[in-house]
């Protein structure tokens, strides 16, 4: 669909859905973003929905300045997956097993590897950059100083909430490996330290939501939430590349007569920023909630754990700041959920998935989803699907 154009307080909100479907509170919370005096853009992908501070599924360009709660606490988060040469007949009938050794290799909820992981130990995982990248970490806000061996520890590990770790099949029976973290919790406590100092900064006072709270250019503020924000954002991406080969070398043992062979992964980020370009205009595009979609990038739009997920190449959409949505998106809040359904309820609509079925993922529950078949209907302006995947493991924090 072509985008639908809602007014806004400085800039046009372009929406990839219909806007008399989106929450009364998530349209508030897209007229105040379009209303900040920095603001040079705003586009709405398909799975929106409210968000703490700023809207999910919302894609903000702004020049000279940046709003760190538009980013979100996950700094970072994104998707990465793999294709491998395994087929469905490859898979035993009882996936229990494969699921608990995924389990045992990478650690769920607020777990960290008792000893960090050690990359030069995993298979084909590039290296180069890491002591630098550990060395930077001294640089990062004094807050956090103290949290250098947590960091340390949970390199490599899921994490909880939405987080997932997959093993999926497309259409032609094909097995592919998928799993969605961040930064973990030094992204969350960096991101929590700014969005702290920016709320009382002179120029965000008369703002009509807090929230929304900016640093802008050539400030000491400014420079050093990008100096957190760009690490934590290679945190998240060096988390998720740990896992995924964790995830592989896994694989290859539990099929070690198949000799697993993996294409390339496809990796992206969903809560983040980017320098880029447009209209002859250099612009702070965030994406809290989005993918980039640049014409022939490859991007990942993951379903919730009892549905599907795509595989997609993007179309370069200049419109949408080369963008596409994120997932599903919710439909109803984490509690809702929880209030709405049961641990009954949530092994009905995972039928056929090796999964947990318990309470503590109720909120998790398909039915607190969009259905993404709809929301990538949405958006076959920003992205061409590449493959359309079926999980049949899944493992959440």
């Amino acid at each position: 669909m072509a985008y639908t154009a809602v007014p806004g307080v400085r800039v046009p909100i372009r929406m990839w859905t219909d806007p008399a479907t989106v929450e009364g509170q998530a349209m508030q919370q897209l007229r105040n973003i379009s209303s900040l005096p920095w603001i040079s853009g705003l586009a709405v992908m398909p799975d929106v929905h409210l968000g703490k501070g700023a809207t999910v599924g919302s894609v903000i360009a702004m020049q000279g300045a940046v709003c760190p709660a538009a980013v979100g606490v996950d700094i970072g988060c994104g998707m990465s997956a793999v294709k491998t040469s395994l087929t469905a007949r490859d898979l035993p009938d009882d996936l229990s097993r494969l699921r608990s050794r995924i389990e045992e290799a990478i650690p769920v909820g607020r777990h960290g590897h008792d000893d960090p992981v050690d990359p030069r130990r995993l298979h084909g995982l590039p290296t180069a950059g890491w002591d630098d990248f550990w060395q930077r970490f001294d640089g990062l806000a004094e807050a956090v100083k103290f949290r250098r061996e947590r960091a340390h520890s949970q390199m490599g590990s899921l994490g909880g909430g939405n987080h997932f770790i997959e093993v999926c099949l497309d259409t032609d029976g094909a097995v592919w490996l998928m799993l969605h973290s961040g930064s973990r919790n030094i992204g969350k406590e960096l991101a929590e330290y700014h969005i702290g100092i920016a709320r009382y900064l002179p120029h965000n006072q008369g703002l009509v939501d807090r929230d929304l709270a900016v640093f802008i250019a050539d400030t000491p503020q400014m420079a050093a939430y990008r100096q957190d924000l760009f690490w934590a954002q290679e945190y998240a991406k060096h988390n998720r590349s740990l896992m995924m080969a964790l995830l592989q070398d896994t694989v290859r043992r539990e099929f070690r007569r198949t000799k697993v062979a993996f294409d390339q992964v496809i990796s992206c980020h969903h809560n983040y920023v980017a320098e880029e370009r447009y209209d002859g205009q250099d612009m702070l595009v965030t994406r809290k909630g989005a993918i980039r979609a640049g014409s022939g990038e490859y991007g990942i739009i993951p379903g919730s754990m009892g549905t599907g997920s795509y595989i997609v190449r993007g179309l370069g959409n200049t419109a949408a700041f080369n963008s596409a949505s994120h997932g599903a998106g919710r439909k109803m809040s984490r509690n809702a959920a929880k209030k709405r359904f049961t641990a009954d309820d949530l092994a009905a609509q995972t039928k056929g998935v090796e999964c947990r079925k318990d309470s503590g993922v109720v909120d998790e529950i398909p039915a607190a989803y969009k259905p993404i078949e709809k929301v990538i209907d949405q958006q076959r302006d920003l992205v061409e699907v590449v493959a359309q995947l079926k999980q049949v493991v899944c493992v959440k924090g």
